[in-house]
């Protein structure tokens, strides 16, 4: 059995199990971290730091005002719209500890992505960033949404610094467009309002959801992956586990430049470090290289989270190339395939080997995990402890290690299930608990395990899921399209990019420009395709389905790659 299979494939002083019933609910992890490190940094952003005492005083004045001064009651959802910024800890905890589901949503959602989030999850508040309010304005008439709070970027920020940053976004960057909330409330007179007032930490059970995380899935229609207090919980032990006695407990500083709204940067920063008590910077905005790279000289840093993407392009800064690694000895890697090249690139510029792991929405999300002092890079390492992984063909039948099949996984990180999907649930989990991941892996006889292709036709841009069908739905729309296809290509600096194919209905006419304009306005950034190519006719099956995977492989035999 699987099972006897991975008892003897941890490093010496990593167990195999952790218990993850060793705290009944998040509230209890945060409040013990909290008391533990209370004079240690928890987060830093715009040079503002918040110590963890801080950080629970903030967020115990925000459930404070969740409880007096709103409607709100435990196991309602609150959205929480916010790039990496002081705030979103603070939202996020203070909601937690009233008892709140949190719907981590992105900032760059459009109109339409915001409309079936809020209306799938009911969520029933919001809190956004000021830039995107206008938005918030367009789409809540239509949602079951009524409490609304809006900050600005400098909010968390001294007085006369807050008055600066957030002037300076509004007036001279022009980056707040202008919006009509009346029912609104600033962030800053929610905390007044709630701070010094008696806030009641609720007490939810360890199998209650404590967020829901939106993820494409294989029919494309975003669905919330309900992750409970005890699969967080589970995560954060786990991978605390791995890191073995590597970190320091209160002294670890790590840059924190991926979205915490994304599962792996939120479970990572907000949960795992919560438990060692480590400081997190915050980068808001990684792609401004100059201003990270100026963030990142402040700090003796000791560990840093990023993908392949970002390494390349911190590689090739000869300003990243100064920085002082001294003290760099842990980079994880997560969120799409690290490339070889980038991983010694890493290597030769920092000094530091990079970590890399697997994981989904749907584990909490870390499933394996490279040990530290035993990196293979190429693989994604052994399971977190308490975890199994086993392959199957298609029929579901285990296959023998070392034989490649669809990767399964199975341990108490794995989601409770989709919200109000039963469907969707019962195709991704079966009875025995074991998660059905739709990639492609082989289990090697030391335990480690390499990816090698996906069953999905998903596409992987810097690290964010895009799902074919959502992409077609969206195009199908448009005036003059008789059918399309979109599919992933490789490209070196996102993994993958987008390629749309669109047959135009006889007698119209389309550029690119309009597809592009198009799928613009309909789309988040990173889902708007790279290249349109128009064709006459696309393969299909002989009852009508595209063959995505025909078009696939004649773009890679264009590229040299098949």
């Amino acid at each position: 059995m699987i099972e006897n299979f991975w008892k003897d494939k941890y490093p010496a002083g990593i167990p195999a199990e952790i218990n993850p019933d060793q705290y009944p609910n998040i509230q209890t992890v945060l409040r013990e971290s909290c008391q533990r490190f209370a004079d240690k940094p928890a987060f830093s952003n715009l040079g503002k730091t918040l110590t963890y005492g801080e950080l629970y005083e903030l967020s115990g004045a925000f459930t404070a005002y969740l409880q007096q001064h709103t409607d709100l009651q435990p196991g309602d959802r609150i959205a929480v719209q916010l790039p990496n910024v002081l705030q979103y800890p603070v939202i996020v905890f203070g909601a937690i500890r009233a008892g709140l589901i949190v719907v981590n949503t992105n900032p760059l959602y459009t109109a339409r992505e915001l409309e079936h989030q809020f209306n799938d999850s009911g969520a029933k508040a919001l809190v956004c960033l000021a830039n995107m309010a206008h938005l918030a304005e367009q789409v809540l008439p239509k949602t079951g949404v009524k409490t609304v709070i809006v900050t600005e970027v400098g909010d968390m920020l001294s007085p006369l610094k807050r008055l600066l940053v957030n002037g300076m976004v509004k007036h001279v960057k022009k980056m707040v467009p202008a919006y009509n909330l009346p029912q609104a409330v600033k962030l800053t007179a929610a905390l007044a309002k709630g701070r010094g007032k008696t806030s009641v930490d609720a007490s939810p059970n360890s199998g209650d959801v404590a967020v829901l995380q939106y993820t494409g899935g294989t029919t494309g229609v975003a669905k919330g992956a309900m992750l409970t207090h005890r699969n967080l919980i589970a995560n954060m032990l786990q991978v605390k586990a791995l890191m073995g006695s590597e970190m320091s407990e209160g002294h670890e500083v790590i840059i924190a430049p991926l979205p915490l709204y994304h599962i792996y940067a939120f479970t990572f920063h907000c949960m795992s470090m919560m438990l060692i008590g480590s400081h997190n910077v915050l980068i808001t905005n990684p792609r401004d290289l100059p201003g990270m790279i100026n963030d990142l000289a402040r700090y003796k840093f000791t560990g840093f989270v990023g993908l392949n993407t970002l390494f390349v392009a911190l590689c090739n800064s000869a300003d990243f190339q100064k920085l002082d690694f001294s003290s760099l000895k842990a980079t994880f890697s997560g969120g799409m395939a690290l490339q070889l090249a980038t991983a010694e690139r890493w290597k030769q510029v920092t000094g530091c080997s990079i970590c890399e792991g697997y994981g989904m929405t749907e584990t909490s999300p870390v499933a394996s995990v490279n040990p530290f002092g035993n990196i293979q890079v190429g693989t994604i390492g052994i399971p977190v402890p308490s975890t199994l992984c086993k392959v199957v063909d298609d029929e579901g039948v285990e296959q023998p290690i070392g034989s490649i099949g669809e990767l399964c996984i199975k341990g108490p990180q794995v989601m409770k299930g989709y919200w109000q999907r039963q469907d969707a649930t019962d195709e991704m989990l079966d009875a025995d608990g074991w998660l059905k991941t739709g990639d492609i892996a082989v289990i090697q006889d030391d335990g480690f395990m390499r990816i090698v292709d996906r069953k999905k036709d998903m596409i992987l841009v810097s690290g964010f899921n895009v799902y074919p069908n959502e992409l077609e739905d969206v195009l199908a729309n448009l005036p003059g399209v008789l059918q399309c296809a979109a599919i992933g290509v490789p490209d070196e600096k996102s993994g993958e990019a987008i390629k749309v194919f669109v047959v135009v209905k006889p007698g119209e006419s389309l550029s690119k420009e309009q597809v592009m304009d198009f799928m613009r306005a309909n789309l988040t950034g990173y889902k708007v395709p790279k290249s349109v190519e128009f064709r006459d006719a696309l393969p299909t099956t002989n009852v009508g389905k595209i063959l995505r995977r025909e078009l696939r492989d004649e773009e890679l035999k264009k590229m040299g790659k098949k």
